[in-house]
């Protein structure tokens, strides 16, 4: 470390100064009385060690033991190697040939956290952190380790909800409230960053609301700059009263570790999925709006004679939907979700997305220059026409890919854009023909060797036949591609 030696001279300059001050002090002492006149206001001198310190200690003690460590494995075999044939392979390259031997077990694993949120054993965690995972165990701060059953996924908020097989009154965290969360507000992050143990970290609320994080379809995070690195993935956020108020997700960083901008789902959001779980469901379903929204410009903002860039502009209302039950039209801007600010179309899908399904919630609504309030219906979005999941076999490029109708639920499940026509890509096969041509999930198949699909028995029929090539349309992201492989 280079010293800096101007810094070294001035740090010398202001002890000679402090020592001629103390000099000129004895020359010139203070009567009696002035030295015994109190100080001016200040801060108080420390009496007793309680005074002086400031821990933590408290906090962590009651919130650490429902902090678990999460393992998850998954059991596939190696590909087979045509070179493993030869025996001067085997005999320069060894039995495993570099890629090992055909059949021989190889173990995928990933390392995370979470928090026991009920006594029967129910776990809160990252669905990054078990997915596509066969096998789960959990190891709790007194070092049991217990396996678990995933008993919930959900991709769209990156959330999973585990439960321990064996045991019973498990130490739990209370949840808390995001929406009581304010920037400033102390914080605990619990978890086991890179395997090392479980490890505690303070910090501050940064920033509330946050999203284009683009971590999953729900974008609206807390942000915190208390160490967050990997493998605290699905631990807790944690405030001064011990309770959950987020989940930890992700980090921003060029280097992999925290570089203090952490991001955590808030426990809002985490009470619905784990409603869900408690139910049996295993898929979560949410309030369906009928609405494509659109986030506000400056220009657009000034065009619709708003003084702010602020809200969900409606870019287009499903006829059938609860929108256009309530009232709503093209133009509108929602501004808020009963009572609570929206600035942009992640917040509006959060706030609905919080909501449990039967009843009402209000929509601020701006019109014209006109503030209104549009009661909406939280129903969920209908599966119409059944989604008649059908998996392609065969030899063609599809072979291995689960495809389902499209209706709105599809929609919302699979966050697919501006689909209206073909089938979607549910499920790939490991290994399969399809996750060779890369297909991936969410994939909207329109039209194959210029055939339109137009549902999910079309697309049956299509791959079942002979091709010399394939000419394929397909939507993702919603962008439309159309490419060509052979036969």
């Amino acid at each position: 470390m280079r010293l800096d030696l101007r810094k070294i001279v001035f740090a010398v300059l202001i002890g000679a100064v402090g020592v001629s001050a103390a000099v000129l002090a004895r020359r010139a002492e203070p009567s009696a009385a002035f030295a015994q006149a109190p100080a001016a206001d200040g801060p108080a001198v420390p009496k007793s060690r309680a005074e002086i310190a400031f821990s933590f200690a408290p906090v962590v003690k009651k919130a650490q033991p429902a902090v678990v460590n999460v393992f998850a494995s998954r059991v596939e075999r190696m590909p087979a190697n045509p070179f493993l044939d030869d025996p001067i392979f085997r005999r320069f390259f060894g039995e495993g040939g570099g890629g090992g031997m055909p059949g021989r077990p190889n173990t995928a694993q990933s390392l995370g956290s979470g928090v026991i949120v009920d006594p029967s054993g129910l776990v809160v965690t990252n669905n990054h952190v078990i997915e596509g995972m066969t096998d789960v165990k959990v190891a709790l701060a007194d070092k049991r380790e217990f396996p678990a059953k995933i008993l919930l996924r959900d991709p769209r908020t990156d959330l999973a909800v585990l439960k321990l097989t064996d045991g019973s009154n498990f130490p739990t965290m209370e949840l808390g409230d995001s929406d009581a969360l304010e920037v400033g507000d102390l914080t605990l992050a619990i978890g086991n960053p890179f395997g090392v143990g479980q490890t505690v970290t303070q910090g501050i609320v940064s920033a509330l609301a946050r999203t284009h994080v683009g971590i999953s379809d729900y974008g609206f995070f807390i942000q915190t700059d208390a160490a967050i690195n990997p493998g605290n993935s699905g631990g807790p956020l944690v405030d001064m009263n011990a309770r959950v108020v987020g989940i930890n997700s992700a980090i921003f960083s060029k280097s992999g570790g925290s570089v203090g901008i952490g991001f955590a789902i808030p426990v809002n959001m985490v009470k619905s999925v784990l409603a869900t779980a408690k139910g049996g469901g295993k898929m979560v379903k949410r309030p369906w709006l009928g609405a494509t929204l659109q986030a506000l410009s400056q220009e657009i903002a000034e065009g619709l004679g708003l003084e702010r860039p602020t809200g969900a502009l409606l870019a287009d209302v499903d006829p059938k939907g609860p929108a256009a039950e309530a009232g709503l039209k093209r133009g509108d801007v929602i501004t808020s979700v009963d009572g609570q600010p929206v600035d942009d179309p992640e917040a509006v899908g959060y706030r609905l997305g919080t909501k449990p399904l039967g009843g009402q919630a209000s929509l601020g609504v701006l019109r014209g220059g006109k503030k209104i309030v549009a009661p909406i219906r939280l129903s969920p979005a209908p599966e119409t026409p059944p989604r008649d999941a059908v998996k392609l076999k065969g030899q063609s490029p599809f072979a291995g890919a689960t495809v389902v109708n499209i209706s709105p639920a599809v929609t919302e499940e699979m966050s697919l854009q501006g689909a209206a026509n073909g089938v979607a890509v549910a499920e790939i096969e490991d290994g399969s023909f399809a996750q060779q041509l890369n297909l991936q999930r969410g994939d909207v198949l329109i039209a194959v060797n210029d055939q339109k699909i137009e549902s999910t028995r079309d697309m049956e029929r299509v791959a079942a036949s002979r091709a010399y090539y394939w000419k394929i349309t397909l939507a993702r992201g919603g962008q439309v591609f159309t490419t060509v492989v052979g036969g």
